[in-house]
């Protein structure tokens, strides 16, 4: 079960994002939220520091909680947290689906040892998935899951949501991911399965996904038609 601060985070973003709470303008108060909630101030408290974490608000000394937080055109898939492709399809308030195209069991060897992370000899399974939105297919991923933390897992599961496999039936927390982005030539297997519409590049993420065990249980490579791909994260200047 998620902790009331959380609940009340969601409702807050949602309000952001429908606009209840315009850009620039600021939040409600602590005490209006704190009535409007029927909780704690350090439950609200708790509520706002995620949503500043996640660019949503920023604190202003001596004037309240002001909303940063502005609509992106694009079909943005967020680098800076760890969504699912159904949670982003749902976001973006786009219809969905994945094919799959390739699934199957391999043993890592050296070279998706190096590539990949997974160690050299783990028993993994790979799945390539080709992601529709609103009917064109605009990204190819390809995942290696260790085969131990992932058992039972299926063609059919993967058709749906894998997250929600992992976390609904598996218990699986999943807990940190490392990005990497860059700009790859679109290849030949690109153009047989995504709509490239004559994109010669595409933005590529990978991926190392770890549980809260510190175990890294999925590699993947995300190959994204540029149009539809924007880089989004939040950072904070340090105090120096």
């Amino acid at each position: 079960m998620k902790a009331r601060y959380d609940s009340i985070y969601q409702d807050i973003r949602s309000n952001i994002e429908n606009g209840v709470y315009p850009y620039q303008s600021l939040l409600p108060s602590e005490s209006v939220l704190t009535q409007a909630f029927d909780c704690s101030h350090n439950t609200i408290r708790r509520a706002l520091s995620i949503l500043k974490e996640k660019g949503y608000v920023q604190p202003v000394h001596g004037k309240g909680v002001r909303v940063i937080w502005r609509p992106r055109e694009r079909a943005t898939f967020e680098v800076g947290g760890i969504e699912s492709f159904r949670e982003t399809a749902e976001r973006n308030h786009l219809s969905a689906q994945t094919r799959v195209t390739d699934f199957g069991h391999i043993v890592a060897d050296e070279r998706i040892s190096l590539a990949t992370g997974h160690p050299l000899g783990a028993d993994l399974i790979t799945v390539e998935r080709v992601r529709v939105l609103d009917g064109r297919a605009l990204i190819l991923d390809r995942s290696y899951f260790l085969a131990q933390s992932v058992p039972g897992l299926t063609k059919e599961i993967a058709e749906g949501s894998i997250y929600d496999y992992l976390e609904g039936e598996l218990g699986i927390v999943v807990a940190t991911s490392k990005r990497t982005i860059t700009v790859e030539r679109a290849c030949e297997h690109d153009r047989e399965l995504l709509d490239i519409d004559g994109f010669d590049y595409l933005a590529v993420m990978t991926s190392q996904t770890f549980d809260s065990k510190g175990l890294m249980f999925e590699y993947t490579t995300s190959r994204h038609r540029p149009d539809t791909f924007c880089f989004h994260d939040t950072a904070v200047r340090s105090a120096v």
